[in-house]
């Protein structure tokens, strides 16, 4: 029986045996990769002779993969591993440059340890733990991350020979760089000149590229929205005193990884309840690991049921606890993906394969308040 332990970036492994077992070796698989993948039906010729056939899209990339042996024959050991607890402690440095963690549908940034036991003339037995990297994205270092950003939209709604007067929508925020855990306080307005109900909502968007060698694949993908009153015809509403606040998600941009870059939207919606199409003003956000210091006064301690240690997290470049390039900056604590978690089963595994098979990376989370 596998056991894993993290400790920092010190992995112990037990392994706990009821009778003596026969083996080969022990080893242990670091790995860390991204991958695209995607299929799509296209067609081809008409009525009888049309064909459909199905088209795979795909692109990887490597940042580690290393299998070290960690008790056996090849290490000099005896071809028998008696019964009892045995600990294989072992230590890794990550790269400097990893890009976070990341999971979706067609496209992952997966970091995965994979502890065998090689047994001679049977099935070998596998244990797979995945632990997430958190490469830190400094919005202080980003000249865009303070700026104010406003966006302005219009539309005119038709139905047939007639006109109606316009929608307006005006969005803005004071700045364009936050944190997750931190509030989108919400500034603008909608002006309603036509004779049209709309409901209005804003929406906090992931726009997603997934690179393969051959394509690129767009999906958008909405993280959370704030439902509005709803505007009426001849009204002008304010978006002041609203806010929309960031849950755990990926920092902005995928860096280090040149197959998936994900970009943040806020988008306001405003839905007539005609046929017309709706209005949306978008506007671009940062999300960052490390928070504007104009932010740091207002973040209190993380709660102490949620810390670096109780995830398998690494984060890359720096030791647990607070930032270095921000010693002032009280330590986030470490949520799931507001999306959920994925399904880490693999093609090459079988009914021996064992472990954490049902996993979401886990981000800083600020408590501010």
């Amino acid at each position: 029986m596998f056991f894993f332990s993290f400790i920092y970036q010190c992995v112990l492994i037990f392994i706990l045996l009821f009778c003596s077992y026969f083996l080969t070796e022990v080893r242990l698989k670091f790995e860390g990769y991204g991958n695209v993948h995607w299929s799509e039906q296209h067609s081809s010729g008409s009525g009888k002779n049309r064909h459909t056939r199905t088209v795979h899209y795909r692109a990887r990339e490597n940042y580690f993969d290393i299998t070290v042996a960690l008790y056996g024959q090849s290490l000099g050991h005896g071809e028998k591993l008696p019964s009892g607890q045995h600990n294989f402690p072992f230590q890794f440095i990550l790269p400097p440059t990893l890009p976070s963690s990341f999971e979706h549908q067609y496209g992952q940034v997966r970091y995965m340890l994979k502890a065998t036991i090689d047994k001679p003339w049977k099935f070998d037995h596998h244990t797979k733990l995945p632990f997430t990297v958190v490469s830190l994205l400094d919005l202080n270092a980003i000249p865009e991350a303070p700026r104010p950003m406003q966006n302005q939209v219009a539309k005119t709604l038709c139905c047939l020979c007639c006109e109606s007067g316009p929608i307006t929508g005006v969005l803005r925020v004071d700045k364009t760089g936050y944190v997750p855990g931190e509030a989108i306080y919400l500034q603008g307005e909608i002006q309603n000149l036509s004779d049209t109900e709309c409901s209005v909502e804003v929406r906090l968007n992931l726009n997603m590229l997934f690179h393969a060698t051959s394509k690129t694949r767009s999906v958008p993908q909405e993280v959370t929205k704030l439902v509005l009153d709803r505007s009426n015809p001849g009204e002008t509403q304010s978006l002041s005193g609203k806010r929309i606040v960031i849950p755990p998600v990926a920092p902005s941009f995928l860096a280090g990884c040149s197959i998936i870059d994900i970009r943040y939207h806020l988008e306001l919606h405003v839905n007539p309840s005609s046929v017309s199409k709706r209005l949306i003003v978008p506007v671009d956000i940062i999300i960052g690991s490390i928070p504007l210091r104009s932010s740091f006064h207002s973040i209190m301690q993380p709660q102490p049921a949620i810390a670096p240690h109780d995830v398998n997290i690494n984060v890359v470049g720096q030791g647990p606890g607070a930032f270095p390039s921000a010693p002032e900056l009280p330590p986030p604590s470490y949520a799931e993906c507001v999306f959920g978690k994925t399904d880490m089963h693999d093609e090459d595994d079988n009914e021996h394969t064992k472990g954490q098979m049902s996993y979401a990376p886990a981000y800083p989370y600020y408590n501010f308040s």
